[in-house]
């Protein structure tokens, strides 16, 4: 029997939120969801731990109003592992913290080789978690005993390894580094809209056609309505393959449809009309698709020497200065400055300048600490691919 319990009650939450506000240093906080399961991000469980007060489980959907937590935590710093990936389910809720610790980052940052919770757990303060119920259906209830002390344990070591990586990113001077990553976490707006969301159909490369691609996106945005009414994983109703599979058989007839071996999933006959009546939408829509997305995705870089190559000289020189830096600092590339980042700046460089070259990564989002330790190896590397470029014309004349 476990000694952790789900609050479901609003008088226990409340008595729960006094305890936390009582309680000494930070909190750590983490969410499960139900990922794969159903179509939202919502939370279905948030788990709190604060010194002094204790692990508590708290249930969203029976709670409802976490105004009290908020009150009574959001002025602490709540620590994390991960915590992009949290933020959104809690914000839903109306819980924001006004700073954060996260320990995923920080670790990174540290260049720890394993960052997976359990890993840092045990790599900092010596205790092994199982993590065998991270992809389960937290939207279950009532929750097994199991998967309680499970979510438990995710924030009961959390503020300890917290303390754990923060000596270690003083003595590495990088405390800075990662208190301005934490704010850049904490400030990230939420993502716009995909685009023609429809176009990560897994498969659609094999659809050919305008005509084609219209009936991909009908059937999409037909299971999507769908999926958001049952709030199911669209996947788990019909799977992109079957979708695809669909389009390609090419049927003339519901009952054509119906016969399709390669269409399947738990509601491709229940809903039958639903996907035929898409596939009709799709044959006879006034307007198709572009058959390529809009994309502001650069070229791929093996294409760089012939359409533009003085990028592609630039990039060469500045991508392996960027790489030494980081393996001296002792973190991954992509945490000193992300890849794309610096293909952006080598495609469309500005004036070859510390201040230029800092002003355009500031624009591509880079943060300072990002900018102070690489703009200035930017320009002496575009600096030298440019003086590289003109050696043969000189010579020549």
């Amino acid at each position: 029997m476990t000694e952790y319990s789900v609050i479901e009650d609003p008088i226990e939450f409340q008595a729960a939120s006094r305890l936390l506000a009582a309680g000494t240093g930070p909190v750590a906080v983490d969410v499960e969801r139900a990922s794969g399961f159903r179509y939202s991000q919502r939370a279905y469980l948030v788990q709190v731990f604060r010194r002094g007060a204790g692990v508590f489980l708290f249930d969203p959907p029976a709670i409802g109003d976490f105004a009290p937590l908020q009150e009574a935590i959001g002025d602490i710093e709540w620590v994390f592992h991960a915590a992009s990936q949290d933020l959104p389910s809690l914000r839903e809720l109306e819980l924001e913290p006004a700073t954060i610790f996260d320990t995923e980052l920080a670790s990174r940052l540290l260049g720890h080789e394993r960052v997976g919770l359990a890993a840092v757990v045990e790599d900092t303060i010596g205790i092994a978690l199982k993590k065998e119920h991270s992809a389960a259906d937290w939207s279950t209830r009532p929750l097994p005993d199991a998967w309680l002390d499970y979510a438990a344990l995710d924030v009961l070591h959390l503020v300890d390894v917290r303390d754990v990586i923060a000596s270690e990113l003083e003595e590495q001077g990088k405390t800075e580094f990662a208190a301005q990553e934490f704010a850049a976490t904490l400030a990230q707006p939420p993502r716009p809209p995909r685009e023609d969301p429809w176009r990560r159909l897994s498969g659609l490369h094999q659809v050919k056609g305008a005509r084609g691609l219209a009936v991909a996106k009908s059937l999409w945005e037909a299971r999507e309505e769908f999926a958001q009414q049952q709030d199911t994983s669209p996947g788990r109703l019909v799977p992109d393959r079957s979708l695809v599979a669909a389009v390609l058989a090419n049927p003339q007839s519901k009952q054509a449809l119906a016969g399709l071996q390669a269409f399947n999933g738990r509601a491709s006959r229940s809903q039958l009309d639903r996907w035929w009546d898409a596939i009709v939408r799709g044959r006879h829509a006034p307007a198709v698709p572009r058959e390529r997305g809009h994309s502001d995705a650069l070229p791929p870089a093996r294409a760089w020497s012939d359409r533009n190559p003085e990028a592609d000289a630039r990039l060469k020189l500045a991508r392996p200065v960027v790489e030494a830096h980081a393996e001296e600092l002792g973190m991954p590339t992509e945490n000193l400055l992300k890849p794309d980042t610096l293909r952006r700046l080598a495609w469309t460089p500005p004036e070859l300048t510390t201040d230029a070259i800092g002003a355009a990564l500031a624009d591509l989002g880079a943060r300072p600490w990002q900018i102070e330790q690489t703009a200035q190896k930017i320009v002496d590397a575009f600096v030298e691919a440019g003086q590289s470029a003109d050696q043969p014309a000189a010579s020549e004349s």
